[in-house]
Formats: structure tokens, sequence, C-alpha cells
């Protein structure tokens, strides 16, 4: 029994039950009343508080990443690590893969190292075997997730909407004259199907049919840089074999745009003359790419700090949102 099987059950949230076990006054009579009711009534003793409250606090915090080669993810990282550094705070980051069973163990690995609380980056962990992992390991700690959404009395998701930024890129194309527009859609994470979402929406809104849509859909290989320039190439090649007067591209990473772009420079295709390209993430990459990649911005140090700062609200018992909404914008360059 910890605090969040208290709030759950009381319809509060865990830090006012934190408050009425730490006799704060910043608790309506009423309230008080009930939590202590339930309190009493499930034996919950000061050794159940202290432990729920991380009383016995070990100052760290663990951070999963599924692979930690990708750029997006290791600077989000660091943003975190710097901000919880700041509080005291000592992090521990693991690279746990991409097969479920793996994300358990470290779930599970995270309790025995006693972390006070967790923070998991990327849409990817956003599924049903993490859910519960959490909630049979890390039912009495704090634990937040970036692009996704777990859904428990513990948990904070800070959410970005990507499928709307996907849908507003994808409207910049079209009004730059783009009409014959593909959309490449990387390894299928929750994360990229949202953004093939966006896309999808604005193309019929401008006309064009469910049955014409054009998709390419990439296969195999790692999350990694390599990979994913590779992958670019190779539908770059299949682009230019199913859709040759494709005139615009809506990528769902930049880096699998930017091996896209490599690909259709070297067999003679201009761009942005012949076709533009926009991506998502304002990944270093494509700033430094020939030419510098137009993308949807995500706001990576945006979503890391506001992940952090949830993380720390909670810790410290304060009432914080268990959902924060963030807005991509575009960023114009010479890809479009």
């Amino acid at each position: 029994m910890t605090i969040y099987d208290i709030a759950r059950e009381a319809g509060v949230s865990a830090a006012t039950v934190s408050r009425v076990i730490n006799n704060n006054p910043r608790v309506s009579d009423g309230t008080r009343a009930r939590i202590q009711a339930l309190l009493d009534e499930k034996g919950f003793t000061l050794n159940e508080a202290a432990r729920g409250l991380s009383m016995q606090s070990s100052r760290t915090i663990g951070i999963l990443i599924e692979d930690i080669r990708v750029p997006h993810h290791t600077e989000s990282a660091y943003v975190i690590e710097q901000e919880l550094t700041k509080k005291g705070y000592t992090c521990i980051t693991f690279s746990t893969g991409t097969e479920p069973e793996q994300k358990v163990s470290y779930i599970r690995l995270l309790r025995k190292r006693r972390v006070d609380g967790a923070i998991l980056l990327g849409s990817m962990f956003g599924t049903e075997s993490v859910r519960e992992a959490i909630r049979s390991s890390l039912p009495d700690i704090p634990v937040v997730i970036s692009n996704g959404d777990l859904d428990l009395p513990n948990s904070y998701a800070v959410l970005v909407d990507e499928e709307g930024g996907m849908e507003a890129g994808t409207d910049f194309l079209i009004g730059k004259g783009r009409r014959n527009i593909t959309f490449l859609l990387g390894i299928q994470t929750p994360a990229n199907l949202r953004k093939f979402e966006g896309f999808r929406r604005a193309m019929l809104r401008h006309g064009v049919r469910e049955e014409d849509l054009r998709v390419i859909r990439v296969t195999g290989g790692t999350m990694s840089p390599e990979d994913s320039i590779a992958r670019g190439e190779a539908t770059g090649a299949e682009l230019l074999e199913r859709y040759p007067d494709t005139d615009g591209i809506v990528s769902s990473g930049d880096i699998l745009a930017i091996g896209a772009m490599r690909y259709l420079r070297s067999h003679g295709k201009s761009v942005p003359r012949d076709i533009s390209v926009i991506g998502i993430d304002n990944a270093l990459y494509g700033k430094i790419s020939e030419p510098a990649l137009t993308t949807v911005d995500n706001r990576l140090t945006e979503v890391s700090v506001t992940a952090s700062r949830l993380l720390l609200g909670a810790l410290a018992g304060e009432d914080v949102p268990h959902r924060v909404s963030l807005e991509c914008g575009i960023i114009e360059r010479e890809s479009t």
C-alpha cells in the first residue's frame, strides 16, 4: 500500500495525501478527514509513509533510453541530467534496447537501484508491458515519460503535438506550391504513426484521396544515425522508382530526410528546386546538412526541462499536472 493507492481511492493527488501525512495545513478539513479515514482503514503506518514519500532517499534518478545512439534522446538526457544535478540528484542512464522484455528488465533494475524517480525518453516506452512493469516494480515513485502516456497514478507525461506539427509542415510544403508529396515513415513507433496521421490529415484536407496518399515505409535496422541515413538513402531510391514525379517530401525524422536528400542529389535531383524536403526533430544534423534541412521543431529542450521539473515537483510533494502538452513550430532552412 502506497500513497498513490490511497490517492487513487480518495480521488486526490499523491501530493494531497503527502500533505495530510505531514500535517500540512494546505488541505481542506473535509478532504483531510476523508484521506485520514482511508489511512486508518488501510493501516497505513509511518514506516510505509516514509517509504512512499522517499524519505529514505537515494538522491538518484533513473533515465531510460531505448538506444543511446539516437542524438535526439541523448541530448534530452543531457538537459535532464543538468536540471536534476542542480537540485542535488545523481542520474543513471540505461540504454534498454528495443525488445519489450529488455525494457521490463531495466525497470526492475531501477527498483534494485532504489531510485527516487525515473524518466523514460520517447514514445516507445508508452506500451502496456512498460506500464505493467512500472505498476508492479515502481508503484511508489514518480515516473515521467516524454512524448508518451502511461496513465498511472504515479506517472506524468510531457506530450508534444507532433501530429499537429506534421500537419502544419505538410501545409507549409503545399503553400510552397508542392502537390505530389510523399511521406517517409520511419520505424513504426507510436510517435511516427502520429506524425503520419498529421500528414494524412493535411493531404485529405487539400483534396487528396485516401487511396492516393504516397507513403514509403522503412523496415529493419536500428535507430542509430548510421542506420537512419542508410534507410533514408534506400527510401530515396524507392521514391524515384515508385513516385518519380514527387516534388515534396515530409519525413518522420530529420536523419531519415537527410539520407533521402543525399540519394536524390546523387541521382540528379536538385533540393529544393525539384523536390522540397521537410523533417522533424530540429536535430544538429539538419543544421549542417547540404542543403540545410527545414524541420518541424518538437522543442527538445523545453520538453526535457519540463520533464525534469515535473519530476522534481512530484518528489517534493507538490501538486503538479499529470500531463503537459507543448506545440511544435517550423524552422525554415534551405531544403524548402
